[in-house]
C-alpha cells in the first residue's frame, strides 16, 4: 500500500496561488485507488489535463474537452490517475471507446475487471456521472478509484483528530461519504464503530499512525493521519 500522509509540502501553497478552473494549469488533487483487498494508492498528486496512453486504447486526449463535456481544457479524474501511476510506479489500463471519448478503465496495479466487478471513480465521494477524462477536478478534491464500487453498501469516511497522546483514547467516526450517514460495525485497528459511526482507538507508540475503517460490504475509507505524542 503506497500511502503519502503529507506529501503536499510547498507545493501546496502554489497551487493555491495559481489554481484557476478555466486554466489547465497543474492543479493538486488527492488520489485514492481501493483495490478488492487492499489500498494501492493513497496521496496527493500534481495533474493537469494531457493525453494518455494505455495499452488496450492507444493514446489520446483527457482533458475535460472529451465529448465537449467542457468548453475548457483543464485537470481530469483520469488525469490524476495516470500522474500518479507514473510518479508512483503502478500500472493501468482501459480500452477507449470513441462513442463517448474516453477510456473505460480495466485494471489498476493488475488488479482487473471481472464479468461483474468493474473499477469505479468517484469525486468527492460521489460517483461521477461522466467518464474520467470528461470530469475534471480542481484544487484540493478527493479522486477515488474503486474496485466493485456499485456493489457496496457504503463508500466509507473516517474523520477525527489529527494528534493524540500516548496512552489516551481519542474519537473517531466512520460515516458514509455519499450521505453523510454514520455507520455502524466498521473495523478501525480491531475496534468496532458504534450506531453513531463513534469509535474510540487508544495508541501504544509515540509517532506517526495512519488508520483507516474498513467493513465487508463496504468501499474501505480514506487514511486518516494521527501523530501520537507523549
Amino acid at each position: 500500500m503506497r500511502l503519502h500522509f503529507f506529501s503536499v509540502g510547498l507545493a501546496l501553497f502554489a497551487h493555491l496561488a495559481s489554481a484557476s478552473p478555466a486554466a489547465n494549469k497543474r492543479t493538486l488533487v488527492n488520489v485514492r485507488i481501493e483495490g478488492k483487498d487492499k489500498t494501492i494508492f493513497e496521496g496527493f498528486v500534481p495533474t493537469r489535463g494531457h493525453n494518455i496512453t494505455t495499452t488496450s486504447g492507444g493514446n489520446h486526449h483527457c482533458d475535460g474537452t472529451n465529448l465537449n463535456a467542457n468548453s475548457h481544457p483543464g485537470p481530469t479524474c483520469t488525469s490524476a490517475l495516470d500522474d500518479a501511476a507514473k510518479l508512483h510506479h503502478f500500472s493501468f489500463d482501459g480500452a477507449f471507446f470513441p462513442a463517448f471519448d474516453d477510456y473505460l478503465i480495466s485494471s489498476i496495479d493488475s488488479e482487473a475487471n471481472t464479468a461483474t466487478q468493474f473499477w469505479t471513480i468517484l469525486l468527492n465521494f460521489q460517483f461521477t456521472q461522466v467518464g474520467g477524462c470528461q470530469q475534471q477536478v480542481k484544487l484540493l478534491d478527493e479522486v477515488l478509484f474503486a474496485f466493485d464500487g456499485f456493489s457496496k453498501e457504503h463508500i466509507l469516511k473516517l474523520s477525527g483528530p489529527n494528534l493524540a497522546h500516548r496512552n489516551q483514547p481519542v474519537t473517531l467516526t466512520v460515516v458514509d461519504g455519499q450521505t453523510g450517514n454514520p455507520v455502524a460495525g466498521a473495523d478501525v485497528n480491531g475496534q468496532l464503530s458504534d450506531t453513531n459511526g463513534k469509535i474510540s482507538i487508544t495508541f501504544g507508540k509515540v509517532g506517526l499512525q495512519g488508520v483507516k475503517a474498513q467493513k465487508s460490504d463496504s468501499v474501505r475509507s480514506n487514511n486518516l493521519p494521527i501523530v501520537v505524542v507523549p
